[in-house]
């Protein structure tokens, strides 16, 4: 055989957490962090936003006055390696929020995370994302709600940090936020989706 040229093997294009931070603050779109790895994001499905919707609104109204709060999908959370930078669909935080730096975007502590599963989010959520979610202290339960159907997972900490699976279908019909100490129905989280 002659002396064939190999093309060079693909290098991984890693890129430190400062430089993802500083990028993803003057981003049109929003980006997630893993390990050195920057993802997309897509976008939702009508059903998706309703129920994302529904939940800021309801867990909204009746945390009003009270020391917890619900934030929205553009608030970012990161691991405390901060090696992990993720968005989720919402979450709760309550007492003061701690946040990474002085650009007050990027939260340490949530207690309550939720993810709303459509078809091309789905083993991400369940996976990749729940490994790096259960890493930050301050989380007491992420919840899954998913948006084909009216059933939910939800993942919550023991005193001895292991996680218990818990799962609701429209039989139970309720849902409970321990952490808050909320129980509302999933009418509530369905309302206007047709599910």
């Amino acid at each position: 055989m002659e002396n064939e040229v190999k093309e060079p093997a693909p290098k991984y294009n890693y890129i430190s957490p400062e430089e993802y931070l500083e990028k993803e603050r003057t981003a049109e779109y929003k980006n997630e962090y893993y390990h050195g790895q920057v993802l997309a994001m897509s976008g939702a499905s009508l059903k998706h936003n309703i129920i994302d919707r529904n939940l800021l609104s309801n867990i909204g109204s009746f945390l009003k006055g009270k020391d917890c709060q619900v934030l929205p999908g553009n608030m970012r959370v990161s691991t405390p390696t901060h090696d992990t930078y993720m968005y989720p669909d919402a979450l709760i935080v309550c007492g003061d929020p701690l946040l990474e730096d002085d650009k007050f975007d990027t939260l340490l502590n949530p207690v309550v995370i939720f993810e709303i599963l459509s078809p091309s989010t789905r083993s991400i959520d369940k996976g990749r994302k729940f490994f790096f979610y259960q890493q930050i202290p301050s989380l007491k339960e992420y919840i899954m709600i998913d948006s084909l159907k009216r059933f939910i997972h939800i993942a919550r900490k023991q005193s001895d940090n292991s996680w218990i699976m818990e799962t609701i279908t429209d039989e139970q019909s309720h849902i409970t936020i321990v952490a808050i100490n909320y129980t509302f129905s999933l009418d509530l989280i369905y309302e206007g989706t047709g599910l």
